[in-house]
């Protein structure tokens, strides 16, 4: 059974402690609806400062809402377009301090003012991206990313049969 404890120590050591929760709740499965609901759920919970934390999914043609935590989002982004669909087709990491300063930022949530987006690929194959925003601004600096990057990558290493 899965047991969420409160993280501590430095921000990397959070991180680090967050990584091996998310590890946890995903070992053995490999859905990528479940595992993507629980690690929504998961960081939503653990990181303060957060209004939301989901998935966009690749299908084929544009990335359409999959799991998450918060009010409700935009259904569909175009690659290249927005925070998000920009992180898909650069296949770069959107650490984005002021969302009204980004060109073509989608507002889904007016009460977002900095978000970071980390798109998920397999191989060359996008899966999508993993979105989190947050109501404050510059919320997100170099150890969220770094942080959250490993959590994203342990994301699409689930989705691996073993």
């Amino acid at each position: 059974m899965f047991a969420q404890s409160t993280l501590s120590g430095s921000k990397a050591e959070q991180y680090a402690q967050l990584l091996e929760q998310a590890r946890g709740l995903m070992h053995g499965e490999h859905d990528r609806t479940a595992n993507a609901a629980n690690l929504s759920s998961l960081v939503f919970h653990a990181l303060p400062d957060l209004n939301w934390v989901g998935f966009y999914f690749f299908d084929g043609k544009e990335l359409v809402v999959g799991p998450f935590q918060g009010h409700p989002a935009c259904v569909r982004i175009a690659i290249g377009r927005g925070v998000c669909g920009t992180a898909a087709a650069t296949r770069q990491t959107q650490r984005v301090p002021d969302v009204d300063a980004f060109p073509g930022h989608i507002p889904c949530d007016s009460a977002s003012r900095s978000e970071l987006v980390v798109p998920l690929y397999a191989g060359d194959t996008l899966v999508g991206v993993f979105d989190l925003d947050s109501p404050v601004l510059d919320r997100f600096d170099a150890d969220d990313q770094a942080g959250l990057e490993a959590i994203a990558a342990a994301f699409i290493q689930s989705l691996q049969p073993a």
